[in-house]
This record gives structure tokens, sequence and C-alpha cells, in this order.
């Protein structure tokens, strides 16, 4: 991994890379935060959401500082490949900066837009290969379209994270306008197959029953997707018809965006340091 700069944060080291992807085929940004001390530390991967990339965190959600406090390093990587010869759609909500997390099946999407499998695989390895991050001690939290990339894998892939949570996630997107445009055309029109990508499906089938004691979800009431994008009431029925626990808190007056997740972060970092302590 190439790393391209780094800054003292807090008495710890934020660090801005770049590695290529087998996966995507392609380079992929990313930021890492290790707080003070020589590690290796446990750590959480911040999926983002449409239109973001690596930045939009690392510079707006204000976790620094908590992260510091608690021993919790952070992964934040982009939203999806980049470059000349990637795919991309004029509107924001399909492309690049619009991955979904899925990997895509369906021409031109496939070459390159293998999200899922680089979330799980190549981040994972760049990020220990190159950091002290302890290994089998991570959790995994986004926001919007970043909060359905952090409930789907650590529905599909629970060995390899022991907490999860979101921030406005998009719980069911075979139920959803921005997830039905982009599931269909990643993954092509049977929507038998969107099940295994929609957390409210995983969970009505059982996915990772068992695995975690909870899942924390922040929502703000004033939420302009909230109706039409986000329904995280889908969420909360899944949960009950099949006993995971869900902490769902509905926040008065917060709408979208970072300023939400600034308000929040906090309560979110400190419960993935609970679980992977």
């Amino acid at each position: 991994m190439e790393i391209t700069a780094r800054h003292r944060v807090f008495g710890g080291d934020l660090a801005f890379g770049c590695h290529t992807s087998r996966a995507t085929g392609t380079p992929m940004r990313l930021s890492v935060f290790l707080p003070p001390g020589e590690g290796p530390h446990p750590y959480v991967i911040w999926l983002s959401g449409l239109t973001c990339t690596e930045d939009n965190f690392t510079f707006k959600a204000g976790a620094y500082r908590d992260a510091a406090r608690l021993g919790l390093a952070i992964v934040a990587p982009d939203t999806s490949p980049r470059g000349e010869g990637v795919p991309d759609d004029d509107a924001y909500d399909l492309g690049q900066g619009a991955s979904f997390y899925v990997d895509a099946t369906q021409v031109p999407w496939a070459r390159h837009f293998q999200m899922e499998s680089y979330v799980t695989g190549d981040l994972i390895a760049a990020a220990a290969s190159n950091f002290p991050l302890k290994s089998g001690r991570r959790g995994i939290l986004g926001h919007s379209m970043g909060g359905h990339g952090a409930l789907t894998p650590a529905l599909r892939h629970p060995d390899l994270f022991a907490s999860v949570s979101a921030f406005a996630p998009i719980v069911s997107p075979s139920r959803c306008p921005w997830g039905e445009k982009a599931l269909g055309a990643y993954l092509g029109a049977d929507r038998i197959l969107w099940r295994a990508h929609d957390a409210t499906a995983l969970i009505e089938d059982g996915a990772a029953r068992g695995r975690f004691d909870d899942i924390l979800v922040d929502q703000g009431a004033a939420d302009a997707f909230l109706g039409d994008q986000l329904k995280p009431a889908l969420l909360v029925e899944a949960c009950a018809r099949a006993g995971q626990k869900l902490t769902l808190r509905m926040r008065e007056g917060y709408d979208h965006s970072y300023f939400f997740i600034a308000s929040f972060i906090a309560d979110h970092l400190a419960f993935h340091a609970e679980r992977l302590s």
C-alpha cells in the first residue's frame, strides 16, 4: 500500500493510503486512524453513502477524539472503484460513488464493481498488512447506502465482524427506489437474487442468527428519505420476527446529514469498543 499522507490526530495517527485491489482491478483509496499506543488495535470499518469518497467520514464525522479515547482504530474506504475505464452513470445513485457494496454480475459493472469482495477481502488484508490491527476483532458500521453496506456484509459474513451498527441505513434495497435501481443494474432483473443483499430479507431468512447480541441503528426523524428510501420499520419487523435484538433510536429533528452522524458517532464507537474489547 502506498501511504500518501500522515497526520497526528488526538495523539493518534491518521494515514491516507491507496492500494490496488484484485477484486475491483483498480486502485482503491482509504483512510486509517490509529489510536495512541503500539497496538495491535481493535478496529471498525466505516462504509459511506451515495456520492461519498473516503474523505467524507474522515473530515466530517468528528470521530477521532472518541476513537482515540476508546483505543479504537477506524478504516474508511472509498465507496466504489473509480478511474479511466471504470463504468459510470450520469445519475448520482448508480455507478461511481454508488456501488451499493455488492459484487455486480451484469455488464458493464461486473468487471470492476466487486465491492462486497473488496470490503470483506482485499480491504481487510491491505489494512491488516500495513497497520497494527487485531485480527478477528473488527466491527462494521456505515451511513445510508453504507448502512446497507454494513448490515448486509455483517449478516452474510458473521465470521468477519463482531459488531454492527448503522446510521439511517437503506434496510431493504429490494423495496425502495434507490435499491431497486442499483440491484437491477448490478445483479439483473431476477428479484430472488436480490434477497441475499437485503438486510431485512437476510434476517427473515435466519442469517447470522445468534451472532450479534444487538444491532444499533440511529435514524433521524426529519430525514427527507425516511419514508420512501430508508423504511426502518421494515427492519424492526424483521428483527422482531427473527428474535434478533435491535436498538433503533429515532432522533427527533435530525436529518440525513453528517451533522446527524457527528452528533451520535461517539455512541456508536462506544457500542463497538465494548464488543471488541
